[in-house]
């Protein structure tokens, strides 16, 4: 796969010592600052496409809030809505699909990205399992934060201090592993003939060959869930199709995944 003319900072492909892995490229700390312009371009070419699975989201975010509120407890909540970390990435390949078809010149059509979403369903099960037994393994330990460090009904700031710095950390090394399996796996399932097992390790392997450019990622799509939040998840119209969007363009600028075929499409 030809490196994309708008990649200026993609070099050679790095060799692998690890097998059925594909090559990475070496990546700009910048690379990512890029990776939103072309994805914010990606959104003004096709904005109802993108906006549309932005306003699903939106939707979908305030119906699980609802459902956590009726439960009584905003600490359910904040479990639930962390569900969305996890569950996202697979949210987004219909926004891959969007994107490789602006690439290839043509008119992004809903029937395609369903089209898409069905021709590698498999797969896409296989790592959205994958994805809800960590997020289990992460509530399990939430509730165990909890228990050692439990919070009354009406907390003291210490408290509130405390327990979200424990459980921001606890949840933080889960969210790095998530980060690291999804960074570049689907938008790769997508685009080639590949399993996820292969899938996942070449986009662990991606990024811990580009730690820098990858933590400045990482902290802005952290930046744009905060913003979501703080707008009572309406910036996510936006901002989940900007980082959809985004993310195929990163794919396509730090993978070489052309030892494996691309999908016949019709």
């Amino acid at each position: 796969m030809a490196v994309p003319p708008e990649s200026p900072s993609s070099g050679r492909p790095e060799p692998d010592a690890l097998p059925f892995v594909a090559p990475c490229r070496a990546l700009a700390a910048s690379a990512p600052l890029r990776w939103l312009r072309l994805g914010w371009r990606d959104l003004r070419r096709a904005p109802r496409q993108g906006l549309g699975y932005g306003l699903f989201v939106v939707a979908a975010s305030w119906l699980v809030s609802l459902l956590a509120w009726e439960l009584g407890s905003p600490w359910v909540l904040l479990a639930m809505l962390s569900g969305f970390v996890f569950l996202g990435p697979v949210m987004a390949i219909g926004l891959y699909s969007i994107s490789y078809q602006l690439q290839q010149g043509l008119r992004p059509r809903l029937g395609y990205c369903l089209r898409e979403g069905w021709r590698h369903l498999g797969n896409e099960m296989i790592f959205a399992f994958i994805l809800v037994i960590v997020f289990l393994v992460w509530a399990r330990a939430a509730s165990m934060v909890h228990v050692f460090f439990p919070v009354a009904a009406h907390p003291r700031p210490l408290e509130v201090v405390v327990f979200f710095t424990v459980g921001s950390a606890v949840g933080a090394v889960f969210a790095a592993i998530i980060f690291a399996a999804a960074a570049f796996s689907l938008p790769m399932i997508m685009d080639r003939r590949v399993d996820t097992v292969t899938a996942v390790v070449t986009s662990i392997n991606a990024v811990g060959r580009n730690k820098p450019a990858m933590a400045l990622w990482a902290g802005l799509i952290v930046a744009a869930v905060a913003v979501g939040f703080a707008t009572a998840f309406i910036g996510l119209a936006v901002l989940l199709p900007l980082i959809g969007h985004a993310t195929w363009h990163a794919y396509r600028e730090a993978i070489d995944a052309s030892a494996w075929p691309r999908h016949e499409r019709g």
